[in-house]
């Protein structure tokens, strides 16, 4: 069912606002980062460093991923969720007391679980599940993190809420394909595997890792293997960058995989740690925003943007900065490590930048053919 034309006009001036509170979650987060891996800097808040996680995953992209579904079904109510998780960011950021920024990213994720529920009603098929399991991952491991449980406990549940709606929506794409079902099975294995591995982690976190590990590994292949983005790398423009964003990503995810099957019992703390983790949230996460940045954000804001070959820079320079990181990570050398970190920072903020200017040139160029006599 399409949303009335009226719902549209009357929902689509709050959109800003929830991309603002993401925004607010997004700098603040990259700020911690920089204090967490070294950087000397003032540090705003007592806890703002502690919550470098949470504020990345939750109050930056929980808000997007909410916010572009809420976009997609265009119904007043789903805009409770980018809500709910944009104040958690702001929350964290003001340093208000602790259970409130659980409790708002708890009910966020509650939200993003209906919408799926809805979305799968419209369309039930099996990338909407996916889908609607990464949502439920988020309930659990902001449940965990509102109970009280460490963060390296919580963390490997956030990220699967991100890797696995990832993966559903790329399961979606590639739709098209008319895979066999013998290959889609194999697919929504690794998605169990990793799943049974979080489960498991509820009793044994090195263990729980190391499957999880395992399964994020196969879905690494899997992508790798038969997602549409090794046939689009062949074409033009903004279909060939979307590829050359994704299929990095699914290396870097194949590579994290690895890694928590191997160091399962190092998933605590220290360079071992960060290196595991920023393999997945920047090599595979921010790789796919980068990829997906043109084509949410036009829809979520309802403007114009072309594709600017200036966008290989914020991507080529995360790619390279990570590979610096997690070398030093490795090494283990700190230099290198908080170098790595402040280029991370610096491929974000000009992925940002670089956005900006898109928008701005194709609101200059329809604001041209509207003059235009």
């Amino acid at each position: 069912m399409k949303p009335s034309p009226l719902e549209n006009r009357a929902t689509r001036p709050l959109r800003l606002p929830f991309l603002l509170l993401g925004g607010l979650g997004l700098l603040a987060g990259l700020w911690a980062g920089l204090l967490r891996i070294g950087w000397r800097l003032p540090p705003l808040s007592a806890t703002l460093a502690a919550y470098h996680g949470p504020l990345m995953i939750g109050g930056f992209l929980g808000t997007l991923i909410c916010l572009e579904r809420a976009v997609g079904l265009n119904r007043a109510w789903t805009y409770a969720a980018p809500l709910a998780a944009g104040l958690g960011a702001l929350a964290l950021v003001l340093g208000l007391p602790m259970p409130v920024a659980p409790l708002l990213l708890l009910v966020a994720s509650v939200l993003l679980v209906a919408m799926f529920v809805v979305i799968y009603r419209l369309h039930p098929d099996g990338a909407s599940a996916v889908m609607s399991v990464g949502a439920l991952l988020w309930v659990v491991g902001n449940l965990l993190w509102l109970l009280g449980r460490p963060l390296a406990a919580v963390v490997p549940w956030w990220v699967g809420f991100l890797v696995v709606t990832v993966a559903g929506e790329r399961l979606e794409l590639s739709r098209v394909l008319m895979l066999r079902p013998g290959i889609l099975r194999s697919f929504f294995a690794a998605v169990a595997l990793f799943v049974a591995g979080l489960a498991l982690s509820l009793f044994n976190l090195a263990w729980g890792v190391r499957v999880a590990g395992v399964g994020l590994l196969a879905l690494g292949a899997w992508l790798l293997r038969y997602d549409i983005a090794r046939r689009t790398i062949r074409k033009q423009g903004l279909a060939q960058f979307i590829a050359a964003c994704l299929l990095p990503g699914y290396a870097w995810l194949m590579l994290a995989g690895g890694a928590w099957a191997w160091w399962g019992e190092r998933f605590l703390a220290g360079p071992p740690y960060d290196a595991m983790l920023h393999m997945i949230l920047l090599g595979f996460v921010f790789s796919m925003i980068f990829g997906h940045g043109p084509i949410i954000l036009p829809a979520v804001l309802r403007r114009h943007m072309p594709f600017l070959r200036v966008f290989y820079a914020h991507l080529l320079l995360l790619h390279l900065s990570l590979v610096l990181r997690v070398v030093g990570d490795l090494a283990p050398n700190q230099t290198l490590r908080a170098w790595g970190g402040l280029l991370n920072v610096l491929a974000v903020l000009l992925f940002l930048a670089n956005t900006v200017n898109a928008a701005r040139q194709g609101q200059a160029s329809v604001g041209a053919s509207i003059s235009a006599p």
